[in-house]
């Protein structure tokens, strides 16, 4: 019998979870075991977990779990944490290069364990078979908004943090009201450009925008084929990158761009990767946080400030884990055969860079 067991988050603020009751009762009439732990953090509360029927533990205790039990959370684990010795599905972030990735893959290797990185649960053609991309996009862009009604109120960058919403409506009204006053208070309208517009994150921020009335302008791979340079990005007040950092992106942002005559303050980079060599905007070295949520690259005028949080979807928590938890299901209910498809290939690429280690 195959046992799941959801482990609490360990990263502070982390209200996400991966799979909500109603998968739950999906897996366990299905014949699955699963254990979920409980989380003073957590979106979804333990009470509706406990009504499925599945096991509860307490917060850590999965590393006391049987060996054959398969680990199942989202963020990172600690990194002073032991070696590990059971299957973990989570996002690793060990493959491209970061930092922290060959530590990660030394654990595993030493315990004899496993990761299966959600990132890297596709289909044949690549697709991922679940992304928290659209809600990404969203408040990424809604941060990026809060950037600049904190520009209009004076030279302080801000805010000074980003907090966790109820749901959509509450954030929407929240900027609608911060966009409303700086307007009224002499601010001009500001206008949005999204580069992966067409994709699930560049549609998450479209749909931010339009939810405000704002002007967007909508680009993809057709507008930026020619490699640059692209001089309509300063001529938007917020733009907002929704393409990841990889070979072959051209650099949309060059470090030039603090000196240039724009209308360019805040750039959104949902994307979030500052560190690899492809970063396509290499102005700023440092991701942000929910407690530091902007870096300012200028004073100006007019200031150019940056905001790249790498776990925007915890913004949105409930709607964040249903959305995604909706897309994993069925590749959660096909663990029972792990020697095939997505978790076949998953493997495949954990025992490759393992070995390298």
């Amino acid at each position: 019998m195959v046992h799941l067991w959801v482990r609490a988050e360990q990263r502070p603020a982390e209200q996400r979870v991966g799979i909500t009751p109603e998968g739950v009762s999906a897996l366990l009439a299905a014949g699955f075991k699963v254990t979920v732990e409980d989380s003073a953090a957590r979106a979804i509360p333990i009470s509706a977990y406990q009504t499925t029927g599945c096991d509860i533990a307490a917060a850590g205790d999965w590393q006391e779990a049987p060996d054959d039990v398969i680990v199942f959370g989202l963020k990172e684990l600690d990194p002073n944490g032991p070696n590990l010795r059971h299957r973990h599905i989570m996002f690793g972030h060990a493959y491209k290069g970061q930092a922290d990735g060959p530590d990660l893959l030394r654990r595993f290797k030493n315990g004899g364990g496993a990761l299966y990185d959600l990132e890297y649960l596709t289909e044949p053609s690549g697709r991922r078979v679940a992304a928290f991309g659209y809600w990404a996009g969203f408040a990424g862009a809604a941060v990026g908004m809060k950037v600049w009604a904190a520009q209009q109120a004076g030279p302080i960058p801000g805010p000074e943090r980003i907090g966790v919403y109820p749901g959509r409506d509450a954030l929407v009204s929240e900027l609608q009201s911060e966009l409303d006053h700086a307007v009224s208070g002499g601010a001009s309208q500001p206008d949005v450009i999204v580069i992966g517009a067409l994709g699930r994150v560049g549609s998450g921020a479209c749909d931010l925008a339009a939810a405000l009335g704002l002007t967007v302008t909508k680009w993809d791979m057709a507008e930026t084929a020619h490699g640059g340079p692209f001089p309509e990005i300063l001529n938007h007040t917020l733009f907002v990158n929704c393409i990841l950092a990889s070979p072959g992106v051209p650099v949309f942002v060059p470090e030039t761009t603090p000196d240039a005559p724009r209308k360019l303050t805040v750039i959104a980079d949902v994307s979030c990767d500052p560190n690899s060599p492809y970063n396509p905007i290499p102005i700023y070295e440092e991701s942000s946080t929910f407690d530091a949520p902007v870096t300012r690259v200028t004073q100006g005028p007019p200031p150019l400030d940056v905001t790249a949080i790498d776990n925007l979807p915890s913004m949105l928590p409930v709607e964040s884990s249903q959305d995604y938890a909706a897309q994993l299901l069925p590749s959660l209910l096909t663990l029972n055969r792990m020697d095939s498809g997505v978790w076949a290939r998953a493997r495949q690429l954990f025992d490759t860079h393992v070995a390298q280690v």
